[in-house]
């Protein structure tokens, strides 16, 4: 199977900056795209970025200019570069990858484990 571990939440002031890291690892053949996903208390969870293995990217507007999400192939990694940060950023995050377990297996949906990001006033 796949697994995706999450790193990088913390406790940043407004103004600041955090990056997160997410590593898919398993029986991964190829990966369609990997992103990341936030929710707030008592709100649904919803997407902030996601970048395809191709390089394409999408952002929800309320962080577009602000963050930036990047991936290294090599490591089946993806990065969220999180800049002046701000309190209603805090959430959990999520890493989401859609990944193919062999030619003919998938895609499926993965989800990491979730790592806070709290900004504080």
């Amino acid at each position: 199977q796949v697994q995706l571990v999450e790193s990088g939440g913390g406790l940043v002031q407004a103004g600041g900056s955090l990056r997160l890291s997410c590593a898919a690892s398993g029986s991964i053949f190829s990966i369609n795209t990997m992103g990341w996903y936030r929710q707030a208390p008592g709100k649904q969870r919803e997407l902030v970025a996601v970048i395809t293995w191709g390089g394409s990217s999408t952002y929800a507007d309320s962080v577009k200019g602000r963050f930036t999400i990047s991936r290294d192939s090599a490591k089946n990694t993806v990065y969220l570069q999180m800049n002046s940060l701000k309190p209603e950023d805090t959430a959990v995050y999520y890493c989401n990858g859609v990944i193919r377990l062999t030619p003919v297996r998938g895609p499926y949906n993965y989800w990491g484990q979730g790592t806070q990001v709290t900004v504080s006033s």
